[in-house]
């Protein structure tokens, strides 16, 4: 495998046919999540290969019959776009972090304990997903692999996905600066801008967040902002 701290391969397989270009490590990351956009920053020449690692380049006519041009950097940005990146170790290492740390928060943020109706810590759904040893795929979207890891780990975990409606009311002095934080704790489902200032809603979110919610709300309105689970 063609692989170093220098290059890596990009590769697409298209008709049966092999095609792979030679990629600088991170920058084909950041064009792959569109942090760059110059193609030519990405590769480390424009020859497209049916085998990099053996320096076996493609015919212009199989070029034209995949892709119907011969122009190598718009054949470079489909591979790129569309194709497989390898991706060194620390890369996959540093991104599996990552994205695991993400699915973790959204599973602690979105579900409850039956029992209890409070999230687990992130410490027990860690040990746990140590347990079903779920390969996460670092490219695959977070709710996606988390829905699935929520399934494996409910023989071992006691998991629900709950939404609560919670009224909620915010003092005049406070309402126009705590509008904007509660909103990312869900959906407001209705409001009202009361006469003498303050603001009245119902909020739905995932029962999870519900702890973290009153900790916010508390201490951007000092205390005296109210809220409590209506369904």
């Amino acid at each position: 495998m063609l692989m170093s701290e220098k290059y890596t391969v990009a590769r697409m397989i298209k008709d049966n046919e092999h095609f792979e270009v030679l990629v600088k490590p991170q920058k084909a990351l950041d064009y792959r999540m569109g942090k760059i956009a110059a193609i030519t920053e990405v590769l480390v020449t424009e020859t497209i290969f049916s085998d990099a690692n053996k320096g076996t380049k493609v015919s212009e006519e199989n070029l034209r019959k995949a892709f119907g041009t011969t122009e190598s950097l718009k054949i470079a940005e489909m591979i790129l776009k569309k194709g497989t990146l390898q991706l060194t170790t620390e890369q996959r290492r540093k991104m599996v972090e990552d994205k695991r740390k993400q699915i973790v928060d959204f599973i602690s943020r979105q579900c409850v304990d039956p029992k209890t109706n409070l999230p687990h810590p992130p410490l027990r759904i860690e040990n746990a997903l140590e347990q079903i040893h779920f390969s996460i795929d670092p490219f695959k979207p977070v709710e996606e692999q988390a829905r699935e890891i929520i399934k494996l780990l409910r023989p071992i975990l006691p998991l629900k996905m709950e939404q609560v409606s919670v009224g909620v009311h915010i003092p005049a002095e406070y309402s126009a600066r705590a509008y904007g934080t509660i909103k990312v704790f869900g959906t407001i489902k209705r409001e009202e801008w009361r006469g003498d200032g303050s603001w009245y809603g119902v909020l739905e979110m995932p029962a999870g967040l519900y702890g973290p919610f009153l900790e916010k709300l508390g201490e951007i309105t000092k205390g005296s902002g109210e809220a409590k689970i209506i369904s």
